[in-house]
């Protein structure tokens, strides 16, 4: 059984239920349909429970064969199959009928469907996670050269693949791992190996290896593939991840025109609602059909890799102005997102509440590994340690970075790094944090321009410490967080309503007390004459995905004369 959620209008997590069942897709029947039921299926689309149900084909009617009717679930069961129902197929009903579902919106960990690849990051972990007959991390040839392949490090990568359990009958996990032996000893080690697949063929355009067509080898994996070789890979790195790519960002960005695709409001790298450049005015993506394929474009588009998770029902916040295009349709071979089908869309089709946003594949670089944060509350906050002289083999060095000149951009770079989120508050002072034995100063004049994905990419002084007060106390901090407001000005409006009034000074007596007037406003004959103002109307909106100051009650709210 398969199971999806269909109609419009609906958000991700809502729809009509359709079922595919003996080769064809169908729906079910609202007669006697419960909560109970909605929970069962909410399961089945990979979200934790049911919030609600919706009967008389609220989602629009299906098409097609009503597969199930007076459905009657417990709630606890397993599969839609072992609930009680009249049979599959036999049914009463017409599609006026058709039954809908809402689903908390919480997904099931390691859940996977048609929007989400669940990719298993093997690089550098336990051994305990390793493949049968996978030579270990940092054994020769693989990370590091032996004395014997030294002059073949780094020229190609074998792909190995965890193999676990279906879930779905139709469809075995396939997990997808880099490993990075050294080529000229891959024929050596080939013995040593497990084959578990062959006759891999892609077209090119899927998001994820397991949804290519291929073979399992059956029997005694390790006498597999006996006239091959492992497959060997050499992957290049986008634009943004190239060596020594953080300080010509901008120039690369200048040389190519400005760009007309970029993420705005996600946390890391690669994820973020996606914004699109149309007739000089940034707009969204309605999210009606957005899926992998489409995704993928957009990542790749962006440098990342193919998408891991099409996210829909503005997940990475609501963007402001116009919707530009609506129901992309990707093939996934398209170089830009441009050159996919898509139609052209009017306020009303869509909400901003349905923005399209992504979450793609990016290549493990190891920035993380280079920062910490010791001496805070939570891991979310501390006093920012860094990692120095790791190049060429070496034992890293922990030192502190001087707090001068640190503020929210360096912050930012700092829990991107970390894999944290925004930054909340950049700390130039955290004598409160003095729980670590790292004391000395090794980072200073750090400037950031906020894109960075490490501090290193940042300018600083370099080797040469230039710092006025090098004590602990003194040492840079942050705080991060997972969502964050992001306010944004509504300057039309306030080009829009600007005017000048000229008013009189006995009205003006709160405004001069709250020292709201100009200097000069003293020397007037008060309260005779007038004072000549600009006066406008402003409107803020919240961008980002989070409260802005949400523990300030109205209570603490103050009514200021000027505004």
């Amino acid at each position: 059984l398969k199971f999806r959620l269909a109609g419009y209008p609906r958000k991700h997590n809502e729809g009509r239920v359709e079922v595919f069942y003996n080769d064809e897709w169908g729906t079910i029947c609202d007669d006697d349909f419960t909560l109970a039921n909605a929970h069962v299926l909410c399961r089945h689309l990979g979200f934790v429970a049911a919030t609600g149900w919706a009967h008389s084909a609220k989602y629009g009617k299906g098409v097609g064969r009503i597969w199930l009717d007076n459905l009657n679930c417990a709630g606890a069961e397993k599969s839609v199959g072992d609930c009680k129902h009249r049979g599959w197929g036999n049914s009463d009903c017409s599609h006026e009928e058709d039954a809908g579902v809402i689903c908390k919106d919480e997904r099931i960990p390691g859940f996977k469907d048609s929007n989400v690849i669940e990719v298993s990051e093997l690089l550098g972990r336990s051994p305990q996670s390793q493949l049968p007959g996978a030579v270990p991390w940092g054994s020769p040839g693989v990370g590091q050269p032996s004395p014997a392949a030294g002059q073949c490090k780094g020229q190609g990568q074998r792909v190995q693949l965890r193999v676990g359990r279906p879930l779905t009958p139709a469809l075995p996990t396939v997990r997808l791992c880099l490993r990075f032996p050294s080529p000229c000893r891959l024929f050596m080690e080939r013995q040593q190996l497990n084959y578990r697949l062959h006759s891999v063929s892609c077209t090119g355009t899927e998001v994820h290896l397991s949804m290519c067509t291929f073979e399992f080898y059956r029997g005694n994996a390790s006498a597999a593939c006996a006239a091959g070789m492992p497959a060997v890979v050499s992957c290049v790195p986008g634009p943004l991840f190239a060596t020594g790519n953080g300080h010509k960002k901008k120039q690369r960005q200048q040389q190519q025109g400005q760009p007309r695709l970029r993420l705005k409001g996600g946390a890391k790298v690669g994820e973020g609602r996606v914004e699109v450049l149309k007739g000089s005015e940034w707009g969204t993506i309605c999210d009606d059909r957005w899926n992998l394929l489409s995704a993928s474009v957009v990542c790749r588009e962006l440098g990342f890799g193919s998408a891991k998770e099409a996210l829909t029902g503005a997940r990475m916040g609501q963007g402001t102005g116009p919707i530009h295009i609506n129901e992309v349709q990707c093939l996934g071979t398209e170089k830009s997102l441009w050159s996919c089908p898509f139609k052209n869309i009017t306020q009303e089709d869509c909400k901003h509440t349905e923005d399209a946003a992504v979450r793609c594949n990016i290549p493990y670089m190891g920035y993380e590994n280079l920062i910490r944060l010791s001496g805070g509350r939570s891991r979310f906050e501390g006093r920012v340690e860094v990692a120095v002289g790791a190049a060429d083999g070496a034992q890293p060095r922990w030192g502190l970075v001087c707090g001068e000149g640190w503020g929210t951009l360096e912050a930012m770079v700092a829990c991107r790094q970390l894999g944290l989120g925004f930054a909340n508050h950049g700390l130039q002072e955290t004598w409160y944090w003095d729980a670590s034995n790292v004391t000395e100063m090794v980072l200073s004049g750090v400037k950031c321009a906020g894109h960075e994905m490490s501090l290193s990419h940042c300018q600083h002084h370099g080797t040469s410490l230039n710092c006025r007060n090098t004590g602990t106390r003194f040492a840079a901090g942050v705080i991060c967080s997972e969502t964050a407001s992001d306010l944004l000005l509504h300057a039309p409006l306030v080009q829009e309503t600007a005017y000048i009034e000229d008013r009189p000074l006995h009205m003006l007596y709160c405004a001069a007390e709250e020292n709201c007037l100009s200097s000069s406003a003293r020397l007037a004959n008060w309260p005779y004459g007038h004072r000549r103002l600009l006066r406008f109307s402003s409107q803020i909106h919240n961008n980002g995905r989070a409260d802005f100051r949400p523990k300030a009650g109205r209570h603490s709210w103050v009514w200021h004369e000027c505004h």
